[in-house]
């Protein structure tokens, strides 16, 4: 990957100091980190809206304790999609190790179960390693599948799947949606007619359980009372969330427009060249994903070839910070419904200092 011509715009964590210096080792690690290290079920967890900081911070943090970087992050498990997902930098992932980072083709879906597998799997071999965890990201549908547990629904069928595409093919999706209000109301409700792969999963639990999405929703619910009581004393969650939300929108804007110069545009034509990759693909849904193949279908179906024009830059510019805004809105709604979050001001200039001190206090907590 090219990275931007500012990249300290273009990763998370601008206002920190990240990395070991050039030249320099990283300082000793402190005796209760290694303590830390030992005790099977105990991680750090980083969490926030895109562009609060956390890749730095986290890098910050790997300075100070023997920690591997586990990515909570549905966009950063794809290859090839570098730029648009603000991708770590190679001397980033050189300084510390990551996981979780270009594990699937943007093909292939990665699931929430999924990433509960490999997180728990990574969890116990990063210790096994004698290190410490630290998940970073905003996915926080991860996080919470993580924290709280995975609902006993359905797994995928695919001969399922592939029956409701074929009646989306014939009666077309709003009609889909319709059956689904009329077994699944609540669910129904809150999905716009055209959610192909939300209606299309809602019908699948319901085809092959005979209830509703609200019904396992409610039952993992009271399962995890007691076990999140468990979870959440032994797990460190440091959101980052800015105190002043125009802060965050300044960092959103000067990102993508890194981003666009570092080749954004090229990158997104160049999975279209592919020629298996659809719009509905989750990977090609990520947020600047989505906007730019959108203008691009709108583009070449005008008849023009070449280069974007100016007036349809500017439309993608304005369309991505605002999709990528809206993302940070609903990623701040996530985190506000985890009470055992502990919030730093990721604008408040002591941001660092205060997530080391966060950290220092839960790994010298720990028995």
């Amino acid at each position: 990957m090219t990275p931007p011509q500012n990249p300290d715009q273009a990763r998370e964590g601008a206002s920190f100091t990240a990395g070991p210096p050039q030249g320099k080792t990283a300082p000793p690690r402190g005796s209760a980190a290694r303590e830390a290290a030992s005790v099977g079920a105990r991680y750090l967890a980083l969490a926030g809206p895109t562009a609060a900081g956390k890749t730095a911070a986290a890098l910050a943090i790997a300075q100070h304790y023997p920690v591997e970087i586990i990515s909570v992050d549905s966009a950063l498990v794809y290859r090839s999609m570098d730029i648009g997902t603000a991708k770590p930098a190679d001397d980033e992932l050189a300084a510390v190790p990551h996981h979780l980072i270009d594990i699937r083709d943007p093909l292939n879906a990665y699931s929430a179960a999924e990433f509960v597998a490999d997180a728990t799997r990574l969890i116990e071999d990063i210790h096994a390693r004698g290190k410490l965890p630290l998940l970073v990201g905003g996915t926080m549908l991860y996080f919470k599948a993580l924290f709280d547990g995975l609902d006993d629904m359905p797994k995928a069928d695919p001969a399922v799947r592939a029956l409701l595409a074929s009646e989306a093919v014939a009666k077309g999706w709003p009609a889909l949606h319709e059956e689904l209000a009329q077994v699944d109301p609540v669910t129904a409700n809150r999905l716009a007619p055209n959610d192909a792969q939300r209606i299309s999963r809602a019908l699948e639990v319901y085809r092959l359980s005979g209830q509703p999405l609200a019904f396992f929703h409610q039952r993992n619910a009271i399962k995890s009372i007691a076990s999140c009581a468990h979870e959440k004393r032994a797990t460190a969650l440091i959101s980052l969330e800015p105190a002043d939300r125009a802060w965050l929108h300044g960092r959103i804007a000067e990102r993508f427009d890194a981003m666009l110069a570092a080749g954004f545009i090229d990158e997104v034509k160049a999975l279209r060249a592919r020629g298996d990759l659809t719009p509905d693909l989750p990977s090609m849904r990520c947020v600047g994903y989505r906007q730019a193949w959108e203008l691009l279908d709108a583009h070449e179906a005008g008849g023009a070839r070449g280069n974007l024009l100016p007036k349809e830059l500017n439309e993608l510019r304005d369309k991505g910070i605002f999709a990528t805004r809206q993302l940070a809105k609903r990623q701040i709604t996530w985190l506000r419904s985890m009470p055992q979050r502990c919030v730093v001001a990721c604008d408040d200039p002591s941001a660092l200092q205060q997530v080391l001190a966060r950290v220092k206090a839960q790994v010298e907590a720990w028995p």
